[in-house]
């Protein structure tokens, strides 16, 4: 439905552009319909039950079908980023890399940072890395009778990953990173730029918390014909179809379900690793204690995406120079950056390749 004619010069006659009017209107009708019969879609299909929580932090373990029961003798610990919640991983039954992971015999954990309120103004990058996810680690090496667990660090987290890692190697076994930033000077990377030439300390003394919706509005101005017109321009031909139509629903609020940001901890993420690129030029202080990616020297798996518009494949790549690792492998993945997590291709591709790394060592 686009009204072009190949056959008119100028690309669309008027019979052309009546009868996608008409057409529209047809799809319209139906989307009236079809939305009626829409509930409140669901979303992280996979049971879960919690077993671990610090404040409003939670660590989750997947439980999956009775017919998967957990063959890994290694426990597997997704650390998503802070600015969305955890559950993209597990948004729905056909778009699932943790269902992907449990159906492959891995033992799958999440942490789910929570909603930070004013409490949580001053919660630093040290409580997040190494009280919070260093205690879901605790907990996983205490319950699991094991040293070291596996790691699986996404985006944001891949980055808190990386820190915790290089702060306490002999508590990882394996380290996976996904879509994670590591070179934040690199000439694509539209995002840092923005990020770079910010007054932050004004930023967070102002307003303390980092409210969600700002950092959205951020987010989708990267892209803003993409995410503010097609994609809602797009939805009118889906609105005959109800599981599409939920598909996009789903997505939707996911991408609006987003916590606000604790403001300390906010102000040094921008500077040490936005302004100060610390995994490349060092300077990243956790608790008084500085980052050396030189100390990350467990096996490392680092997937990327080749058309990521927040993450950069470059971004990526960079860290294939600068850990200890005598183990480091790389995966390039087709698609974008929520691509990795959702298409047809990603539910084939990303949880075999990181069973069958994890299974190789």
């Amino acid at each position: 439905m686009n009204g072009y004619d190949i056959n008119s010069p100028i690309g669309f006659t008027p019979q052309s552009l009546a009868q996608e009017a008409m057409q529209t209107q047809a799809k319209l009708r139906a989307g009236l319909e079809t939305l009626q019969q829409v509930g409140d879609v669901d979303y992280g299909v996979t049971e879960k039950q919690e077993v671990w929580r610090d404040g409003k932090v939670v660590l989750y373990r997947f439980r999956g079908d009775s017919g998967h029961a957990p063959t890994a003798k290694v426990p597997l610990l997704i650390a998503y980023a802070l600015v969305n919640r955890p559950y993209m991983v597990d948004l729905q039954a056909d778009k699932s890399i943790v269902r992907g992971l449990l159906e492959r015999g891995e033992d799958v954990y999440v942490l789910d940072w929570g909603y930070p309120d004013r409490s949580d103004r001053y919660l630093e990058l040290e409580d997040y890395i190494q009280r919070f996810l260093g205690g879901a680690v605790d907990h996983l090496r205490r319950s699991h009778e094991l040293d070291a667990i596996n790691l699986l660090g996404i985006c944001q987290g891949g980055a808190f990953s990386l820190c915790y890692s290089a702060l306490n190697p002999g508590k990882v076994r394996n380290l996976i990173t996904m879509v994670t930033p590591v070179d934040f000077h690199t000439d694509d990377n539209m995002l840092a730029n923005w990020t770079r030439g910010i007054d932050v300390d004004l930023f967070v003394d102002t307003l303390g918390n980092v409210p969600a919706d700002l950092m959205n509005m951020s987010y989708l101005m990267l892209k803003p014909w993409r995410l503010f017109v097609q994609k809602y321009v797009g939805l009118v031909d889906i609105l005959d179809d109800k599981a599409a139509l939920e598909d996009f629903l789903r997505m939707e609020k996911w991408i609006f379900d987003s916590p606000d940001q604790a403001g300390e901890a906010f102000r040094q993420f921008v500077k040490q690793f936005y302004q100060g690129n610390g995994f490349v030029k060092g300077g990243i202080d956790i608790g008084g204690r500085e980052v050396h990616l030189g100390d990350v020297d467990m096996p490392l798996l680092n997937i990327y995406a080749q058309q990521d518009h927040l993450v950069p494949p470059a971004a990526s790549r960079a860290l294939a120079g600068l850990t200890g690792s005598s183990d480091y492998s790389e995966l390039s993945f087709r698609g974008g950056h929520i691509g990795i997590y959702v298409s047809g291709r990603a539910q084939r591709e990303v949880p075999t390749a990181i069973h069958d790394w994890l299974a190789a060592r």
